[in-house]
């Protein structure tokens, strides 16, 4: 028999979700940034090993919503807790003690399923605080998604908890969204590393032409952002800025895709677009009642 589920992955802003989703799956589908907030939608990875397949579910961080984008954000996150078979509750260990995940959640109980704490980027912890976080909880697993300590424990913690049943993907699959899909928030991520904090939230990326029949792969990518002055930060002295992005996010795809690419990278404003269900509507994000991505 074998052994299948939705295991959704939840936590504050910067708790190292996409790191672990990562480190899961063995490969790079979830942006990665200092910044908090990157993750927007819920990324779908597929861990297949001997009879357990889970499929992991990579969520926005929980948070109260100031506007339009983030409470497509927090419904992303408590849709995928409400699909979940077993639940990991990933915290920042550095941080301290997490308060309970109802509470971090805003919800009036937590889901009616397993769920696992695991306490993150204990790498930086030092011993005094370790000892602490243990006795104050003692079921939590203690982990680092960045160098992979106690990740494999984890996992088989939750695949111990998985129901019986088929698995839900070919046993090959790691991903659901498409190579577009990636593409943009690859070139997204590229432009949370290089742009000031004021800027980084403002910016959405649409795929508008992926031709890959061409060689080079050809890629017509947007970049939006809510305001002209956001635009000029974006393009820099000389569109110094942008070509930069441009080669950066360029080389990041040409990885994913395993071809040579061409990036036509442009910019432009569309005033607002956080605070706009129809502009979410644009760039694929879920509404209350939308579908996936």
């Amino acid at each position: 028999m074998t052994r299948s589920g939705i295991v959704t992955v939840v936590g504050k802003p910067n708790a190292g979700k996409s790191t672990l989703l990562n480190r899961i799956v063995g490969q790079k589908l979830s942006i990665i940034s200092a910044k908090p907030q990157s993750t927007r939608d819920r990324i779908l990875g597929i861990h297949t090993a001997g009879d357990i397949q889970m499929v992991v579910l990579d969520t926005p961080g929980l948070l109260a919503p100031r506007y339009e984008l983030q409470r497509v954000m927090r419904s992303t996150a408590l849709k995928a807790l409400a699909d979940a078979d077993v639940v990991v509750y990933l915290a920042d260990a550095t941080t301290g003690t997490p308060e309970p995940l109802h509470e971090a959640a805003q919800i009036e109980r937590a889901p009616n399923v397993p769920v696992i704490l695991a306490l993150n980027k204990m790498d930086l912890v030092g011993d005094t605080a370790r000892a602490s976080l243990a006795l104050g909880n003692p079921e939590a697993r203690f982990i680092s998604a960045a160098t992979g300590d106690g990740v494999d424990a984890l996992l088989s913690d939750v695949g111990s908890r998985l129901p019986d049943s088929p698995f839900l993907f070919p046993e090959a699959d790691v991903a659901t969204q498409s190579v577009r899909f990636f593409a943009a928030e690859l070139v997204r991520e590229t432009a949370l590393e290089q742009l000031e904090d004021e800027v980084p939230y403002s910016v959405a990326c649409d795929i508008e032409e992926f031709r890959e029949t061409r060689s080079p792969v050809y890629i017509r990518a947007v970049i939006y952002v809510e305001r002209d002055s956001q635009k000029a930060i974006l393009i820099g002295q000389a569109g110094a800025r942008i070509r930069e992005i441009g080669r950066a996010s360029r080389v990041k795809i040409e990885e994913l895709i395993g071809a040579p690419v061409y990036l036509d990278l442009w910019v432009k404003v569309l005033a607002n677009w956080r605070r706009n269900e129809r502009s979410m509507k644009r760039f694929g994000y879920r509404t209350t009642e939308g579908s996936d991505r």
